[in-house]
């Protein structure tokens, strides 16, 4: 499988073709993280994390900033027609390093 491009989550985004599990819009309600930040941090964001073999789409983990400034990370499958919004957070140094891009241990 080919890994997931920024630009084309950039470009799905865009064009609204986003898919939000039930799970995800309710983990995301739990962290007050909106839509909107999910797409401002999809829209400026940079892939830090590839996981070609994940089923049933391949996805990646977006770094990028919420409408507040915040650092967020979102995990979003592709299957080159919709992204799939799997979960939105705020991430932490007890996980990531300082810098919130590099995963502790790897």
């Amino acid at each position: 499988m080919d890994k997931v491009q920024i630009e084309e989550i950039k470009r799905l985004c865009e064009q609204s073709k986003i898919k939000w599990s039930t799970h995800c819009l309710e983990r995301m309600q739990e962290r007050d993280i909106s839509r909107t930040d999910v797409k401002s941090c999809l829209l400026k964001g940079e892939i830090i994390e590839d996981y070609p073999d994940d089923f049933p789409h391949p996805s990646c983990l977006v770094f990028g900033y919420a409408v507040n400034n915040k650092v967020i990370h979102v995990v979003v499958g592709n299957d080159g027609e919709y992204i799939y919004i799997i979960t939105a957070y705020f991430p932490n140094t007890a996980k990531f390093e300082d810098d919130l891009k590099t995963r502790k241990g790897r």
